[in-house]
């Protein structure tokens, strides 16, 4: 064998072992590629519900929904608490002996407020023979055109604490 021959050879055989070494790394990667196509169609699916990106999606339109009604109970949890803040749910009693020779407090004036102190005062007075009611509306905590008698403002001073309490 001669030089050239032996150099030949020496090629030949540099160049089988590079082939070989490409085809392993070609057989390496091909695996590869065949386990990430199968992730990527696992990922994709298709087209079910079952799949990865249609559950994500239906997941994304449901908690979109929950906002949107989320949304919708605050504004109506806001609503309710401005009519609950108008509903005259302030209330107290003031029980009073009106005339001195009459037992039992059979007298009383209820004040009826909302949060805002707006209501009104009923104030019954009893005597032996007779009894009289009278109502006063009330603004802000105050009777605007007649004052409030004693236990009148009593009675309208206890609505209003137990309202902030």
């Amino acid at each position: 064998m001669n030089l050239s021959q032996q150099a030949a050879n020496s090629l030949a055989l540099a160049g089988t072992i590079v082939g070989s070494i490409a085809l392993l790394a070609a057989l390496v990667l091909f695996i590869r590629m065949a386990r990430l196509h199968r992730r990527y169609s696992l990922l994709q699916g298709s087209g079910e519900i079952d799949d990865f990106i249609g559950s994500v999606a239906s997941q994304v339109s449901a908690v979109e929904t929950l906002r949107a009604e989320v949304a919708n109970l605050q504004d109506r949890l806001d609503q309710t608490r401005a009519d609950v803040a108008d509903a005259l749910r302030h209330v107290a009693v003031v029980r009073y002996d009106a005339f001195g020779d009459m037992g039992g407090r059979m007298s009383f004036s209820a004040a009826l407020l909302d949060d805002s102190g707006d209501g009104v005062v009923i104030t019954s007075i009893n005597a032996r023979s007779e009894a009289r009611t009278y109502i006063r509306g009330i603004k802000a905590g105050q009777s605007p055109s007649t004052p409030l008698s004693t236990e009148e403002e009593q009675a309208v001073q206890r609505a209003l604490k137990a309202g902030s309490s």
